[in-house]
């Protein structure tokens, strides 16, 4: 089997999958913000925002900011998987929620 040479990193997200996206890398620049280190993840996010929040249909994102999404959706989605298991009803349904999300999101869209 061959390897493709170009990937497709254009995607069609519903008008909640768009509003999770964006809240999820707003906390993540909210989370980022004041360090220097992470001042080229920041901008990634930033862009990813923009794009998120347009318009458009289609969202044609960079291979960074695939990558650099899909990493942290994944590894929020192992964080939220984890703290589900050692919490409360209440608590545990508000992560359930949340994982859901992202776990759908993560298999429709970024499974490959």
């Amino acid at each position: 089997m061959s390897k493709k040479l170009f990937k497709n990193y254009e995607y069609e997200f519903d008008k909640n999958e768009q509003k999770v996206l964006a809240s999820f890398c707003k906390q993540a620049i909210k989370q980022m913000n004041g360090d220097e280190r992470f001042f080229r993840d920041i901008k990634t996010f930033d862009s990813i925002i923009n794009k998120l929040e347009s318009q458009n249909e289609k969202v044609k994102f960079t291979k960074e900011e695939k990558t650099k999404l899909v990493f942290q959706l994944k590894e929020n989605a192992k964080y939220l998987n984890k703290e589900m298991k050692k919490s409360w009803f209440i608590k545990k349904w508000f992560y359930r929620n949340m994982y859901n999300q992202y776990n759908n999101i993560l298999t429709k869209h970024f499974s490959d």
